[in-house]
Formats: C-alpha cells, sequence, structure tokens
C-alpha cells in the first residue's frame, strides 16, 4: 500500500527534528495543521479524486504568498499576510501538494548567496561551512536534505539555479510567463521568474506542467532538424577562472553528452558573458529599486545592509544609462543568437566556484558577482535554463547548465537525461503498466523495456493488506514446477535517483533484492519480506498480478 500523505508529513515532522536547520524556515506551519490538510487529501484520493501531487510536501520561498502565512521577502518589516495563494501555489496545492511552510531567501531576492537574511545565512546540505546558494537558498536545501520533496523559488538572475547546484539537485528556471508572477514580491518584474526545485528532473518537470497554463503556450513552435541533439559548448579557457578541478568536471560533462550521442560544438561565449555582467553593472539594477526602493530608503533594523546597499544605490542611475544599455544589450543578444544558430542549447557551468561563509563575509559584493558569471545573461536575453547535478569535485556537489530559447524547456530536459545514470527495477504488481502505483515510477523518468517472465523459481501471493497487493518470493534454486514458477513481470529503466527516491517510500514488507528473470538475468526487483506472508493468498497459479486482479472482477 502506498504511503499515505498524512503518513509522508508525518514523516516528514520527524526529519525536519532531526535536521536542526532552522535557518531553512521562515514560517514552518504548526504539524497538526498539516496533518489535518494531508488528512483531507487522503480523503480525496480514497474517494476516487486523482491527485498527481497527492501528499507531496512543498516548500515556498518567502517573497511568494501562501495564504495563511506572512510574506516577508526575508524582512520582517515588510512582511504582509495574504489572503490568497500565489496561482503557482495555488495549482500545485489544487493537485495535492501540501505546503509545510516558508523558507529563507537572500532579502528581497537580491543576492545568490543565501546568506543575506536576518533569519540567519542557510548554510549548504552536504557542508555546513560553505554557502548554500541563493537567493532561494531555504527551498532548495530543504529539498536536498529530503525534508521536501518539492520546492518553489524565484530566479532573476540565478537564484533558482546556484543553489541547485551547489545542493546537487535540479533547479529549473522556465520560460518567463509560463508559471504566473502574480503573488511574487518583485525583485526585478521585468525579468523574475517562479523556480522549480526537486530531486529528480520528471518531478520538476511535472510541478511546471502543473503550474502552466495552456494560454501561455505557444501556437506553435519551429520545427526541430531531425538528428541527434546539438551542444554549443566553450571551451573552458573561454570561461574565466574555475575553481580547482571545475574545468576537468566540464569538460568531463561535456564528454558524457557527446558519449551519449549528443554532437558538440565550439562556441564563443563572449556575449553572454558581457550580458551577464550589465544585470548588476549596468542600469537594470536600477528595477530592484523600482521594487522595493520606497521601502529600504525609510531604513530599518532588520535590513541587510548588503542589499540595502544594491537597491538604494540604484536609486541614483540616470535615464540615459538605461537607455543605452539595452542598446548594449540588444546587440549581445544579436551577436550570442547568431553564434548559438542552430544548436539546441548551451551547456555552461552553473557557477565558477563554491565559496565558504567566511569569503562571502570577506567580500560580499565581490563573491556574489562572480556567481552569476554564467547565470545573469539567461533572463535578460528571454531564454529558459535548467540547472541539473553533474558529479562531485572534491566531495561537493557540481551541476551544470542547460540554456535555450524561449520555450525550449522540454528540449533542454531531453538532454539533461542523457546525463542521469539510469538503473533497471522488475516490477509484479501495483507498479505494472496500467495499475494504480506505475505513476510512482513514470513520474520518476521510468520507461518500459521489456515485458517478460520471472525464471520459473518464485510464488507470488496476494498480501492481506487493504487494498491487497503482491508479495514475490523465491521459492527454489532448482526450477522445480511443483513449487516455483514463473511470473509475470515488467522490467522499467529509470534515473538512479529516482529508483532512490522511490525507495524511501517504500512500506514494508516490500524490500528491494534481486529478481532473475526468464532469460537467466539478473535485476533489482520489489520482493516481499517474510513477515508479510501471514495469511497471505497463494496466487502463484494465476501467473500474475493482472491476472488474478481479473479473476477477481470475473467472479465479483
Amino acid at each position: 500500500m502506498a504511503e499515505t500523505a498524512l503518513e509522508r508529513v508525518r514523516r516528514a515532522y520527524t526529519r525536519i527534528a532531526e535536521a536542526d536547520r532552522p535557518e531553512i524556515w521562515i514560517d514552518l506551519r504548526p504539524q497538526g495543521e498539516v496533518e489535518a490538510e494531508a488528512a483531507a487529501v487522503d480523503v480525496r484520493v480514497a474517494g476516487g479524486e486523482h491527485l498527481p501531487l497527492a501528499g507531496r510536501l512543498l516548500a515556498v520561498k518567502g517573497n511568494i504568498d501562501v495564504a495563511g502565512l506572512p510574506t516577508t521577502a526575508g524582512c520582517p518589516s515588510y512582511a504582509y499576510r495574504p489572503d490568497a495563494d500565489a496561482p503557482a501555489v495555488a495549482r500545485l496545492r489544487g493537485a495535492g501538494a501540501i505546503v509545510l511552510g516558508t523558507t529563507n531567501l537572500d532579502q528581497f531576492a537580491t543576492g545568490l548567496v543565501g546568506t543575506r537574511s536576518p533569519y540567519g545565512a542557510v548554510r549548504a546540505a552536504t557542508d555546513p561551512d560553505r554557502i548554500s546558494g541563493g537567493s532561494s537558498s531555504g527551498s532548495a536545501v530543504a529539498v536536498a536534505l529530503g525534508l521536501a520533496d518539492l520546492a518553489l523559488g524565484t530566479d532573476t538572475a540565478g537564484s533558482g539555479r546556484v543553489p541547485a547546484a551547489f545542493n546537487g539537485i535540479v533547479g529549473l528556471k522556465p520560460t518567463r510567463g509560463l508559471i504566473p508572477a502574480e503573488g511574487v514580491v518583485p525583485a526585478c518584474r521585468s525579468l523574475d521568474c517562479v523556480s522549480v526545485f526537486a530531486r529528480t528532473l520528471p518531478e520538476a518537470q511535472q510541478a511546471l506542467a502543473l503550474m502552466t497554463a495552456p494560454s501561455a503556450l505557444p501556437a506553435s513552435r519551429p520545427a526541430r532538424r531531425p538528428g541527434p541533439w546539438r551542444l554549443a559548448v566553450p571551451a573552458t579557457a573561454g570561461l574565466g577562472t574555475l575553481a580547482p578541478g571545475w574545468a576537468e568536471a566540464f569538460e568531463t560533462t561535456a564528454g558524457r553528452l557527446a558519449t551519449a550521442g549528443a554532437e558538440i560544438h565550439p562556441i564563443d561565449p563572449a556575449p553572454f558573458l558581457e550580458a551577464a555582467a550589465l544585470l548588476y553593472q549596468g542600469a537594470f539594477v536600477a528595477e530592484r529599486y523600482t521594487a522595493v526602493g520606497a521601502f529600504v530608503d525609510k531604513g530599518g533594523p532588520d535590513l541587510d545592509p548588503t542589499v540595502a546597499s544594491v537597491i538604494t544605490a540604484a536609486r541614483e542611475l540616470p535615464a540615459h544609462r538605461l537607455f543605452a544599455d539595452l542598446e548594449r544589450l540588444a546587440a549581445l543578444r544579436e551577436r550570442a543568437l547568431s553564434l548559438l544558430g542552430d544548436r539546441d542549447a548551451l551547456l555552461l557551468p552553473v557557477t565558477p566556484r563554491h565559496p565558504t561563509l567566511a569569503q562571502v563575509a570577506a567580500d560580499p559584493i565581490g563573491v556574489n558577482s562572480d556567481l552569476g558569471r554564467f547565470t545573469n545573461f539567461v533572463n535578460l536575453f528571454d531564454m529558459c535554463a535548467l540547472a541539473v547535478p553533474a558529479g562531485q569535485v572534491d566531495g561537493l556537489p557540481y551541476g551544470v547548465m542547460l540554456v535555450g530559447r524561449a520555450h525550449a524547456d522540454d528540449d533542454l530536459a531531453a538532454i539533461a537525461r542523457l546525463l542521469q545514470p539510469a538503473v533497471r527495477l522488475a516490477v509484479v504488481g501495483a507498479h505494472l503498466s496500467g495499475q494504480p502505483l506505475n505513476h510512482e515510477l513514470t513520474t520518476r523518468g521510468a520507461r518500459l523495456v521489456a515485458t517478460t517472465t520471472t525464471a520459473a523459481r518464485y510464488r507470488l501471493h496476494a498480501l492481506a493488506t487493504d487494498p491487497p497487493k503482491p508479495g514475490l518470493v523465491r521459492e527454489l534454486e532448482d526450477g522445480d514446477p511443483e513449487n516455483g514458477a514463473a511470473i509475470e513481470c515488467e522490467v522499467w529503466e529509470l534515473p538512479a535517483e529516482g529508483l532512490g527516491d522511490l525507495l524511501t517510500a517504500l512500506p514494508r514488507p516490500m524490500t528491494l533484492g534481486q529478481v532473475e528473470l526468464a532469460d537467466g538475468t539478473n535485476v533489482p526487483g520489489f520482493l516481499c519480506a517474510p513477515e508479510g506472508l501471514r495469511g497471505a493468498a497463494d496466487i502463484t497459479a494465476h501467473g500474475g498480478w493482472r491476472a488474478y486482479v481479473r479473476s477477481l472482477a470475473v467472479h465479483g
């Protein structure tokens, strides 16, 4: 039986207490209140309602409205209490997701470091001496530590990608306009995006799809030329100084994509990087003053001094500077997209390094500017981007970014899947195609590889659960048909992290073990622990779970 929403919530609050990372949260909802919401979701599911995110736990960046919680944008004196959820939150809740609370951020979403907050500096999930990345710091770490399944961030300059890379998770910055930005405290209103954090790519894609209104999609897109994916990849010499080992990691990632069948095309990254520098070194930062400058001008003890200095400095920018920078940006964009040509995506590191808390404290402006070297240009050029894990360097997560033209979001996801190690899984029951739990595979990016049978060494039982589910046990070594039989099964292939995520919710008495197939190969599969067989009916004679279910329907 799948874990209920109520069980997931209780497990989450246990993990939150064990993690002991209070700086992640601005407002964590009371457990009893969240349990009541989860119980209501369980009732809806039991009544036959289809909720694709039933029981999935959601964390929301503190500059996005959640009904019943104050929206602070990381500044307590700025807080207001919204009457309704932001549309992005409402759509996920409508699909069955349950909000745990609002998360910490660089104040007013101004920063890529995750330390500029009166609620405390958010530390990286794997190394407490290093920054988590910002501004969506709390959301990213909540997902990385397994406290939430999904989290919403915002991304103006890279805030949905930098913390994803630093914490080893997926950060999806969609095409602007796909997810409504209503109910979001603006940083730069013309550039802001709601972004998604998840541990797996399929989960991030599913959340994006649920938040996207059909009216936000283009009527049509130019047809892509047939053939392998074409990637623009700059030489590391053109990327500037990188942390030790990062150039090699980037080259390795490009090599993995080539091995997986992608075509690698060299590109000059100069116009992309020049545009990135414009975001804070040019006049575009003036839009941050438009958003919250009047509030910041009043002063206040809870204003972060670095954030305040960035916003107030923008007040003095002359109008002619903005028009000059708009002209320069247009020229850089034309040059950059011309260089990109017919390539499907641009591959870049997400950041040039992973700083420590001490390094940021010593040089808060310089370090922050450096972190946006590869991310700042994306919204300026009206592009979409996807940050995905690409291994580790010196024990720390390392991430890369795929950047594409507007509405190339699905293409980026398809390319990113080439980087994901895949594992195979044998299933014999409720995870089979068309069965109630098959979505637990498909939403994690699984694809059906084969329909076959086990070796003739297994017995199948209908466990005494409500509802019934099957238990597969290996019976014999010699395959004696008197005692063992071949059982119908499917073999699915899914990303390794997807299997890991699936196993965290696997209830007893189910276990993961090796299942021998009819051709003699062994793959991981779901088996039943011995204690689960008490009171179970032996249904081996049916040859499989689907045949058994059909027999129940026939006999009423």
